[in-house]
């Protein structure tokens, strides 16, 4: 009779042992960093497929070990004797960039750019590099780890950014970039693009969630021990997002977003965090031959200036984060045709102009919709989807329908509701202000945004009348081109 050895309860066994210190299979998704429990074709949690790759786990998730305490490298003081001299924004040199970072950039901080290729981002960053290089007292340095420095060197000599200030190095390791950090010491660290640089301690390739991930931390740590102010330019994917994982955008202190059309010349730097300033200032840009420049009076970009008025046009005013840009909404009413007419938009929303469109047609007068076809857009390449812009709309396609132009110094501003009132929309009183400094004389807003309701004092020669509905708009616009 044989018998077995019981294993005493809290002593490991061989088996045990053995599977303890056997490598074990982990699973994680290159695109948004998930661990699922097993392997999947699609990412339960970012929906993408063939991101889930196997990782090795050597250890233990948990080590089960109590932290101790030790003596901090600095004592905390009470915060009325820390000076905040060292936090204080340094201008980049430009405007519009610095106007969405709150005064520039902070010493020690770390931004992330993002943008779609070929947006502008690699041009814009090298005329901060050059500027910081000319006019802040320390070097900046410019790390690509895309193109050459031959490259680099080229779109530098057009736009005429070369300084002796000013460092250029093509890497894609982390300890060859914190090598020339050592070496050249800048006060600025631009480096094109976060995803192009690795680490060999890591594991996963270039571009990957690991290996971002541990690039970042890094980066940002150094960036604070040294206080160096750091942009990091970060890829976007198909629906607009930054790259990468989440905790990306965790990681550093402020994220933007580049954006723009390649068939137009105007760039929008759009904040999204900060935490330095206003998270929800745009800085606006154009991209010309030379390379790039800001745009301090953008308006101008979004207004056709006509010898007559125009039927189909009609101006409003929209905001852009804290910044009101007028723009002109344009409207053509094509012929009838049978079936379903076609609703074509540029720089607007197609669904609110549908929604328009379908209140036009049941409360105006003498105005035949359903059977025409209509096309809408914006000037300049400007995209306007908030409601406020309702009512220009509304205006234009009633002004292109009934063939009567609209009186050139009149500005709308309201939203359209369905059953045709006009809403009260914010920052009247910024709009209205932009409005008249360009020389609009007459602005059509919903009820309770007048001067008289809200207590707030007209422009100096801006006439402000309020309008209940849109069919009170459009005879107010009627008597106005009347006059």
């Amino acid at each position: 009779m044989t018998t077995s050895r019981a294993t005493p309860r809290g002593a490991a066994g061989p088996a045990r042992s053995r599977a303890a210190r056997e490598p074990r299979p982990a699973y994680e998704c290159d695109a948004c960093g998930h661990q699922p429990p097993k392997w999947v074709g699609r990412c339960p949690e970012c929906g993408e497929w063939g991101s889930v790759v196997e990782r090795t786990v050597t250890g233990p998730t948990v080590s089960g070990r109590v932290v101790s305490s030790r003596a901090p490298a600095e004592p905390a003081r009470p915060i009325a004797t820390i000076s905040a001299a060292p936090a204080k924004a340094r201008p980049t040199g430009v405007a519009e960039l610095d106007r969405v970072l709150g005064g520039g950039l902070v010493p020690g901080a770390v931004v992330l750019l993002a943008g779609e290729p070929g947006v502008g981002k690699s041009t814009l960053l090298l005329d901060v590099a050059q500027q910081w290089a000319a006019g802040a007292g320390s070097p900046s340095l410019v790390v690509s780890g895309e193109e050459s420095v031959s490259q680099v060197r080229l779109r530098a000599e057009r736009m005429d950014a070369l300084h002796d200030q000013l460092y250029l190095a093509a890497e894609s390791d982390l300890g060859a970039v914190l090598g020339h950090l050592d070496a050249v010491k800048p006060g600025l660290l631009v480096l094109d693009s976060v995803q192009t640089i690795s680490t060999p301690g890591t594991d996963g390739v270039p571009g990957g969630v690991t290996q971002v991930r541990a690039v970042t931390a890094a980066l940002v740590s150094v960036a604070k021990d040294r206080g160096i102010a750091t942009v990091l330019v970060g890829h976007v994917t198909k629906d607009g997002q930054v790259a990468g994982p989440r905790v990306l955008e965790h990681l550093v202190d402020v994220v933007l977003h580049f954006e723009g059309d390649k068939h137009s010349s105007l760039r929008l730097v759009r904040g999204v965090k900060n935490r330095f300033g206003a998270a929800d200032e745009v800085g606006c840009f154009e991209m010309h031959e030379r390379g790039i420049s800001s745009l301090a009076d953008p308006s101008g970009l979004f207004l056709t200036r006509y010898a007559e008025p125009v039927p189909g046009t009609c101006v409003t005013v929209a905001m852009e984060g804290r910044r009101a840009l007028v723009t002109e909404v344009q409207a053509l009413i094509g012929a009838t045709v049978a079936g379903s007419p076609r609703r074509t938009v540029s720089g607007l929303d197609g669904a609110r102009l549908a929604m328009v469109l379908a209140v036009l047609q049941r409360r105006a007068e003498r105005l035949t919709l359903h059977d025409r076809e209509v096309f809408a857009a914006t000037v300049g390449g400007i995209r306007v989807v908030e409601p406020a812009a309702d009512l220009a709309v509304a205006l234009a396609v009633a002004s292109g329908g009934l063939n009567l132009a609209i009186a050139p110094h009149l500005v709308a501003i309201g939203e359209v509701g369905l059953t045709g009132e006009v809403r009260r929309v914010g920052a009247v009183p910024r709009r209205l202000a932009e409005a008249a400094r360009l020389g609009f004389r007459l602005a059509l807003v919903p009820t309770g945004c007048g001067p008289d309701a809200s207590g707030v004092t007209a422009p100096e020669g801006m006439r402000v009348v309020e309008v209940a509905d849109v069919r009170s708009a459009l005879q107010a616009a009627a008597r106005a081109s009347a006059e």
